[in-house]
Formats: structure tokens, C-alpha cells, sequence
């Protein structure tokens, strides 16, 4: 009797084992870090957890640029995954890597069911093709927007976040008077100093509209608007109305945010959680549009995050895989849910967003005004110059203007010597960048 059991339950422990065995295993690499990729690796472990046909292994980059670094790498090695999660500075590079597996040629093929057009169109577009071709599917969204501490900006008598440049700077002499000792904390950040004030005052960032108009284009933001800006940054530093704040001085934006230290500043929607999260206690904040020139003109906001891109060279079984994986992951329900009430980020499409709020999901406390983000996203029609950036390696043009502002933040240098520096270093990636893929169209 003893080995009939002992017999049944090797059965059973190998039919296991043999059903496990059958499932077609594809790997993902994803870029997030801490606990937002600890967000995404457990959407892996939901997605096994669904059906018992496929498994994704599931596997973090340790950042961003790793991921993008290592998948360029493994390519060539032939040791790539099927899919990749890359955020939105290396888009360009993935269209002319001649490894993707372009995302609606990938859904056509493989009967995944997307809707292209509920995809918000500043986020589709940053993704697409000069045709409307997505490239890439759209996961983790964010934009930039306005944190304000509506106690300190009580004490000069405003009950609403400013909505220009202009009205910010006369707040922040009002609450300097009024004995709030930073009113404002930034940073060195491309993304929230030029990028996203160029896309929502549609101010071009380089000639060839931001460059979908070819690999010539030349960075042109030395001679706009966001010199003038970054000279009112300086003013607000100097007057001792603002304060630089990073993680290499102990403590970024967020944080000086969360704590009270500073009354406002700019960061990415996706931050939301967090400072809700460690926020000081009774801390009574909300979030806005950023200011811009003139209210009257204001156009949508950029697109930050990342997509994932399905890689080329793998065989039918895991496309067919990575097909299932893409459908859960991107689903209204399954997708865009799960990412939105875990993390900060928003939902993509219409679809998601509908069923965000029809589940009363923006009446929580702690998620009121967090659509905020999309109503920046869909501000206007997308323009030329809003849509987003197509430069070659811009991972590199952003680093050179971190490095710029700092010196010119420091006193090193003025800031348009410091801004011309890097117009001059940046054209000269780009040049390169050409040279590279000369004689190949962006698609």
C-alpha cells in the first residue's frame, strides 16, 4: 500500500513537473529599479500565475540605461530578450537598431487585438512613426507637474497653483516675504527644466521639429526661451527664494517636497505615491499643470516613462508567448489598472482611464487630482514641437546639460555660455549619431 502512494505521488510530482516543463518560456528585461520594479516583477509573477501555457522570466536591468545598454549588447551576442522594457530617451536608438519587431506589425501577426487610437496621443506619438506606426506598446506613463504645498502658498493669499512663469516668480517673492524660507526646489533635469518647458510653451529643442524630420537636426535651445528661464531659476536661487536639492546633497525634490522643506516643485506624476507615502505629517499639498509662458497658449506636456519593445530573432512558440504576455500587461484591466494603483504612473488610453474612474479610483484621498497628469498630456492638439524628441543618443545630450546647468548653477560659468556649451557637444553627438546611420530614414 505504502508504494502504491509512494508510486502516486512521484506520479503526480512528475505530471508537475511535466506540465511546467510544457510551458513556452520567453525573458523580459525591464529597467525599473526599487519598489517600482518590484511592481513589475510581480506583474510577471500575475501573468504566470493566469494561464498554464506560457512563462515569462522576468528579469531587472538595474536602471534604465542599463536596460538599454545590455539589450544592445545581448543582440549582437544573439542573448537578447523577446521583449524589453526601454524608456523614452532610447526610442530612436531601438527604431534604427534594425533589432524590433515594430509593435503593430507584431500585434497584426499575431492576432493581438489593439486598440491604436484609444492610446492618448501625446504618449502614441512619441512611440510612432512619421505614418502613426507604433514601434513600441506604451506600459509605465508619466509626465511632469506642479507639487505646491497649499499652506505655504495660503500665507500670501492664493488658494490656486500659478499658472505662468511669471505669476510663479512673484509667488515666490511674496512667500519669501511672508517667511517661508524655500518656496522652490529643482534640479539639474532635462526632462522638467527643457524638455517639458519646451513641449508645453511649443518652443522647438532642435531644428527638424525635435528631429522626426531626419537624423540632421541640430539642437537650437540655446537661442529660445529656455535661456530666459533657466537665468529666472538662477535669479530665484540667488535671492534665496529656491534651493537646489539632489540625491548627491542628501536629499532630491521629492523628498524636500514631501518633508516641507520646499513649498513647490516639478517632478514627474509618477512621485505621487511617494510623497504621499513619506510625506510629514498633516503636509496639505496637490498637484497642477506646470506653469508656462502664457496660459492662453499652453500646449500638451511630454510623455516620460517606458514602452516595451518586442525584439526580433526569436522563434513563433515565444512571439506567440510574448503575445499573451503583451496582451494581459497592456489590458485596460490587467495592464493599465495594476500599473496605475501600484505605482504613480497613468493610464495610456482612453479605455484605461474610463475604467479608472468609473471604479472611483481618483476619489481615493490619496489619488484625487493624480489625472491631473493627463489633463497636461491632452492640454491641446499635439503639435511639431510637442509631440516629442527623435535625437540620436539623447541620453548623452541629457547628461552634457546636467553637467552645464550645475556649472552655471554654481557660478562656474553664466548660463549662456554654460546652455551654448552643450548646444555645441550635443551637435556633435548627433553628428556622429548621423554618421552612424547615414543613408537611413527614420521610420
Amino acid at each position: 500500500m505504502k508504494r502504491l502512494i509512494l508510486l502516486a505521488t512521484t506520479a503526480v510530482v512528475l505530471a508537475s513537473g511535466a506540465n511546467a516543463a510544457e510551458r513556452t518560456k520567453f525573458e523580459f528585461w525591464y529597467g525599473l529599479t526599487g519598489d517600482l520594479g518590484e511592481v513589475v516583477a510581480k506583474h510577471c509573477q500575475l501573468f504566470n500565475q493566469s494561464q498554464d501555457k506560457y512563462e515569462a522570466v522576468c528579469t531587472g536591468q538595474g536602471g534604465y540605461d542599463k536596460a538599454e545598454q545590455n539589450t544592445i549588447a545581448a543582440y549582437r551576442s544573439k542573448q537578447h530578450p523577446t521583449i524589453v522594457q526601454i524608456y523614452d530617451a532610447g526610442t530612436v536608438n531601438f527604431m534604427l537598431s534594425g533589432a524590433i519587431y515594430p509593435a503593430t506589425k507584431f500585434a497584426k501577426d499575431y492576432k493581438l487585438d489593439i486598440d491604436w487610437k484609444s492610446y492618448f496621443p501625446g504618449i502614441a506619438n512619441y512611440y510612432a512613426t512619421s505614418t502613426g506606426e507604433m514601434w513600441s506598446f506604451p506600459y509605465n506613463s508619466s509626465t511632469a507637474v506642479f507639487y505646491w504645498n497649499k499652506e505655504a502658498f495660503a500665507k500670501i493669499g492664493k488658494t490656486e497653483a500659478p499658472k505662468t512663469w511669471a505669476e510663479f516668480g512673484e509667488d515666490l517673492k511674496a512667500m519669501k516675504a511672508a517667511g517661508v524660507p524655500c518656496g522652490f526646489a529643482f534640479d539639474f533635469d532635462s526632462w522638467m527644466d527643457l524638455e517639458q518647458f519646451s513641449a508645453t510653451n511649443s518652443i522647438p529643442l532642435a531644428t527638424l521639429d525635435n528631429g522626426y524630420g531626419g537624423l540632421g537636426a541640430e539642437l537650437a535651445f540655446n537661442k529660445t526661451a529656455f535661456v530666459g528661464h533657466m537665468n529666472d531659476f538662477k535669479s530665484w536661487l540667488d535671492a534665496g527664494y529656491a534651493k537646489i536639492q539632489t540625491k548627491q546633497m542628501g536629499k532630491d525634490v521629492v523628498q524636500a517636497f514631501a518633508d516641507g522643506t520646499c513649498a513647490a516643485t516639478i517632478t514627474s506624476i509618477a512621485n505621487h505615491g511617494t510623497v504621499h507615502n513619506t510625506q510629514s505629517k498633516d503636509l496639505k499639498w496637490d498637484v497642477a499643470m506646470m506653469p508656462v509662458i502664457d496660459a492662453a497658449k499652453r500646449t500638451n506636456s511630454m510623455v516620460g516613462g517606458a514602452s516595451l519593445w518586442v525584439m526580433e530573432g526569436k522563434s513563433p512558440a515565444e512571439y506567440e508567448a510574448a503575445a499573451a504576455f503583451l496582451k494581459y500587461v497592456t489590458a485596460p484591466d490587467t495592464g493599465e489598472k495594476y500599473i496605475a494603483e501600484n505605482t504613480g504612473y497613468i493610464p495610456v488610453t482612453t479605455k484605461g482611464y474610463e475604467l479608472l474612474k468609473a471604479d472611483g479610483f481618483y476619489k481615493d484621498p490619496k489619488r484625487v487630482n493624480r489625472d491631473i497628469a493627463i489633463a497636461s498630456l491632452t492640454a491641446s492638439d499635439v503639435t511639431p514641437l510637442s509631440r516629442g524628441i527623435r535625437l540620436g543618443n539623447f541620453t548623452s545630450i541629457r547628461a552634457e546639460l546636467r553637467s552645464e546647468l550645475e556649472a552655471a548653477f554654481t557660478g562656474q560659468k553664466d548660463m549662456q555660455t554654460a546652455i551654448d556649451a552643450v548646444v555645441e557637444r550635443g551637435n556633435q553627438i548627433l553628428r556622429r549619431y548621423e554618421q552612424t546611420y547615414k543613408g537611413v530614414a527614420l521610420p
